[in-house]
């Protein structure tokens, strides 16, 4: 006996975890005031003759690409699941917060070299238009950013780390900006944008890290195993439990697969008043998602936790 659950009938906070939907309208709006910025540093870059203005347009064409695969990611997320897909599209975000994580890390090398560069070769810029151009993005990106930053989504975190970053750099441009119009010092460039490239590598390093442990299957962040596990084994009537699987769908969606031991002589009606009872621990530890299965203690089955395949066969 199997039951599957996803806890509509519960009214705490992971009641409705498999209905929460991504920002997508936030992400929409974060797509087109991007290509404001690109567009405008574009402009200030050839107004001022600033490679500084230039390469920072190009960090931000990435993000146009990053955020707007963001925004199709999430646009998929809220198809229904199919007989193709029967847990919908969430993954999708997934697969996206990873490729801007990749993407991020890409950005940091790129930036890195053009310090190289611009160590060997400063470049001589003029300060005004920089400040206008800059000013745009630091405004825009922190705005977007700052307004995002509380999302629990990896997909709309991976996209506020482009912002915050970029609002970085955008800051960054303007300090050296003022630096070089008062002391002309051109190696100021470089400086900060080897910092910025450290900062922006270390989150998109979480990014990847988190996205990769979703796609594995892993234990979901925050979730701990053996706390779930005597969650289980405290309801009155279950004698053990085997063959635990825990993952996320996406980010915030958990779910878990396991076997428990019952009393082979219960009827359907208790074993039923069981499930509920671990449904109920399993929410309230962030698990909305259950597929148990029931054996009676005759059945048989491994002492262990964990799925043992090569054991199953030796009952065979």
């Amino acid at each position: 006996m199997s039951h599957h659950d996803h806890s509509h009938n519960h009214s705490h906070d992971h009641a409705d975890i498999f209905h929460s939907h991504a920002p997508a309208g936030k992400m929409q709006l974060a797509f087109f005031l991007t290509l404001f910025i690109f567009a405008a540093e574009i402009a200030g870059g050839w107004l001022s003759h600033s490679l500084a203005l230039f390469s920072d347009a190009g960090h931000v064409l990435t993000d146009i690409a990053a955020i707007g695969l963001s925004w199709f990611a999430m646009k998929q997320s809220e198809k229904p699941a199919n007989q193709e897909m029967t847990f919908g599209y969430y993954r999708a975000g997934i697969l996206a917060a990873f490729l801007n994580g990749l993407l991020l890390i890409l950005v940091t090398l790129w930036i890195l070299w053009e310090a190289y560069q611009r160590f060997q070769h400063p470049q001589p810029v003029s300060p005004g238009w920089m400040f206008v151009s800059a000013g745009v993005g630091l405004c825009i990106n922190l705005y977007l950013g700052l307004g995002m930053r509380h999302e629990e989504d990896i997909n709309v975190k991976s996209a506020v780390l482009h912002m915050l970053g970029d609002a970085a750099a955008s800051a960054g441009v303007i300090i050296g900006g003022l630096i070089i119009l008062f002391t002309r010092w051109y190696l100021v460039d470089p400086l900060l944008s080897v910092l910025i490239a450290v900062l922006i590598a270390l989150g998109a390093w979480r990014i990847v890290k988190q996205a990769v442990g979703i796609l594995m299957e892993g234990t979901p962040k925050g979730i701990q195993f053996e706390k779930v596990v005597n969650e289980i084994k405290s309801v009155q009537g279950v004698q053990g439990v085997h063959d635990i699987h825990m993952w996320s769908i996406t980010n915030g969606k958990n779910a878990l697969s396991c076997h428990i031991i019952l009393d082979g002589q219960m009827s359907i009606q208790e074993s039923q008043i069981i499930l509920r009872a671990i449904e109920h621990r399993l929410a309230h530890v962030g698990i909305g998602h259950a597929t148990i299965q029931i054996e009676d203690s005759n059945h048989p089955h491994t002492d262990s936790e964990f799925c043992a395949a090569i054991e199953t066969h030796n009952h065979s």
